[in-house]
């Protein structure tokens, strides 16, 4: 299988540093073919501006969505871009590893995915009317993929638990989970949470990479997280707000999964 391993960390020696080249190793050892879109090591551009379509007139008004959506369509995309869609394109499965910071992902891989999931590309899909609205939540451009997140983070597990005071983890991700990865249609993974990354010591690691491995070695077996599909009936269309009849006790995150 082919694996794209997008990887936001600063310091090649860190715990994520080795995380990675485990991965990459474990995964080839496996017989899987790995490529690594290292953000930092490449000086990715982060903010999404005009200067991402190759044309760009200096006096222009900017429109974020309409000028991606124009790049896309008529191959005026700068060359970065293109090159990260194409090896989403490849992709049998995708992972995302980052440092948990203030809460979200790193600036840096917020970027990535402003500047590369273009319009047309992984949004603005499909038909939108009162029967369906658009390819998104379970389909689009990218189902059929599988993904997954390698997170850090320096907090305890009990601070992410059901009443920790972070939140729980799986609220904490569910904006990565169900907003990037579910929205344009991969197959989303539990995560792969590592905590307390201070105390991390020779024999942890070796307990945390051997965790890892098999977390690798069940990519393709794990079960997805049961997000519900936008187009197949639990929601009423237009509004996007669940039936009356489904989950009829929960709201919020907790309401979207099956």
């Amino acid at each position: 299988m082919n694996v794209l391993l997008v990887y936001a960390h600063p310091e090649p020696k860190s715990l994520n540093g080795s995380l990675k080249n485990f991965s990459v190793k474990h995964l080839e050892d496996a017989g899987h073919v790995v490529q690594v879109s290292d953000l930092y090591a490449m000086k990715w551009k982060a903010s999404l501006d005009a200067d991402d379509s190759t044309d760009r007139h200096a006096n222009a008004r900017f429109d974020p969505s309409l000028d991606s959506r124009r790049a896309f369509e008529h191959g005026l995309q700068s060359k970065d871009i293109a090159l990260e869609q194409d090896k989403l394109r490849w992709a049998d499965a995708v992972i995302l590893q980052f440092p948990l910071w203030w809460f979200s992902m790193p600036a840096i891989l917020k970027g990535w995915v402003e500047r590369v999931y273009a319009y047309g590309f992984a949004y603005g899909i499909g038909e939108h009317s009162d029967a369906r609205w658009g390819d998104r939540y379970g389909e689009g451009t990218l189902a059929g993929k599988r993904a997954m997140l390698i997170v850090t983070t320096g907090g305890w597990e009990s601070h992410y638990s059901a009443r920790g005071i972070n939140g729980p983890i799986d609220d904490v991700l569910f904006p990565i989970h169900h907003g990037v990865l579910y929205y344009p249609g991969f197959d989303v993974l539990p995560p792969f949470v590592v905590y307390r990354t201070g105390r991390t010591d020779d024999a942890r690691f070796a307990k945390i990479r051997d965790a890892l491995g098999q977390r690798l070695d069940d990519l393709w077996k794990t079960a997805p997280i049961p997000f519900r599909p936008q187009n197949s009936g639990a929601y009423n269309i237009p509004e996007l707000t669940l039936r009356p009849d489904v989950a009829p006790d929960l709201t919020g995150f907790a309401a979207h999964t099956a």
